[in-house]
């Protein structure tokens, strides 16, 4: 074979890579865009409600028996006289805050 058939056989074979390379990687960004875009039947983010928010603040659900308990014992500390009107409220409250 000659020296010209093979540059040519080359020129086919160098075109024809790079031609493939070019359609390789516009279908990749083809297939990465439609990955991108959502399916129609689908809603937008725009249109789905936003749940970024900050949680609900937990209830308040009372005293719980533990404190329930240190009230009374408070109380009867009250009632016997050991403690005075006055630290009887600021420990209940104490414990009711």
């Amino acid at each position: 074979m000659g020296i010209m058939r093979r540059r040519a056989r080359r020129r086919i074979l160098v075109a024809g890579a790079a031609g493939g390379a070019v359609a390789y990687h516009a279908g990749k960004k083809r297939g990465q865009a439609q990955e991108d875009e959502p399916p129609a039947d689908e809603p937008t983010a725009a249109a789905q409600p936003s749940t970024d928010y900050a949680p609900a603040p937990p209830e308040d659900t009372g005293p719980d028996a533990a404190d329930i308990d240190q009230i009374q014992k408070l109380a009867e500390l009250h009632q016997s006289g050991a403690l005075t009107d006055q630290e009887f409220t600021d420990a209940k409250a104490k414990l009711l805050a």
